[in-house]
């Protein structure tokens, strides 16, 4: 089985802004600052705007990465304002999408819950990705 691509913060950072996303483009259904459920995984969705796997923030080589979550302001895990700190949960388990036209970027986390599945989007802000130290 191939490795998946690991991303990193300065990866993220080179992503465009949701701000540069041309009016036009089908990804602008996808309006997500903080953690919404989607339907489905990504790559399943039929529904939505086509989108591109880059990769992944989550290292192979953690059997089991932090629940450690990353906050500063006053955030919380669904702020629209939270950081994003790919060596912190829910960020440490994500995959990294972006749009095939535009190139703006989303991260895609499954909760597995004890009754359910959750499937969660969020777009990414350049402005918002950090990178302390877990």
């Amino acid at each position: 089985m191939a490795s998946e691509t690991r991303l990193t913060a300065a990866d993220l950072r080179r992503l465009p802004s949701p701000a540069a996303t041309p009016a036009g483009c089908d990804c602008t259904a996808l309006h997500a600052p903080g953690w919404e459920s989607i339907t489905g995984p990504l790559g399943e969705n039929t529904g939505a705007p086509r989108l591109v796997k880059l990769g992944t923030l989550r290292d192979a080589d953690e059997a089991e990465p932090t629940v450690a979550e990353f906050h500063t302001g006053g955030s919380r895990y669904e702020s629209p304002h939270a950081p994003i700190a790919p060596a912190y949960f829910p960020y440490n388990r994500c995959e990294v999408w972006a749009c095939a036209a535009c190139g703006r970027g989303f991260l895609q986390y499954t909760e597995f819950g004890g009754y359910y599945v959750d499937h969660r989007l969020r777009e990414i802000d350049p402005a918002r990705v950090v990178d302390p130290a877990p």
